[in-house]
């Protein structure tokens, strides 16, 4: 699987993995495209567009500092989903060693409980922290995600840490109300 990192919108494959974008997260999981645009100059963050065999598969954007990975979004093309591609990019994310962090909606239907069993087939722990991510948009209010991570569960340092980290540096790259 080929990883492309994008740093600015004009990017050939930026256009594309937009729409992706747009069609798989609720409005009020999405960025504006101003603050998309201003985050991709962020040496920690990562747009990664994913092709396989000349194909496009998908994006994942995540943040990357010294004491973890945190996933911020992940989508597969539809046209791709249901071929292991998932599994793949979380592959090649953990074989940097470091703890991940990612979040999911709570488990309510059969869609978020098949997210939330591959994550833990992948050996993701469950969290029990109160975890309300902050809105995107200004219209919008914070909402809670059930938070998981590898290796092992999070201790209270690294949640705190973790929390510090979303509300102060990627949370700067939103919509202000």
């Amino acid at each position: 699987m080929k990883r492309i990192r994008i740093t600015d919108p004009g990017h050939p494959q930026f256009a594309r993995a937009w729409e992706l974008y747009e069609k798989s997260f609720p409005l009020h999981e999405q960025r504006l495209p101003e603050d998309q645009e201003a985050v991709l100059a962020e040496p920690g963050y990562h747009f990664e567009v994913l092709e396989q065999a000349g194909r496009f598969v998908g994006l994942v954007l995540y943040w990357e500092n010294a004491r973890f990975i945190y996933i911020e979004h992940l989508a597969i093309d539809p046209s791709m989903r249901g071929a292991g591609m998932g599994t793949k990019i979380m592959d090649l994310l953990m074989q940097s060693g470091k703890p991940i962090i990612l979040e999911i909606d709570p488990v309510e239907d059969q869609l978020s409980a098949n997210r939330l069993n591959f994550y833990k087939r992948m050996g993701f722990k469950e969290n029990a922290f109160l975890h309300i991510h902050p809105p995107y948009r200004a219209q919008f209010e914070g909402h809670k995600l059930h938070l998981l991570s590898w290796p092992a569960r999070l201790e209270n340092d690294a949640y705190n840490a973790f929390a510090f980290y979303l509300t102060n540096k990627v949370m700067a790259y939103a919509e202000q109300a």
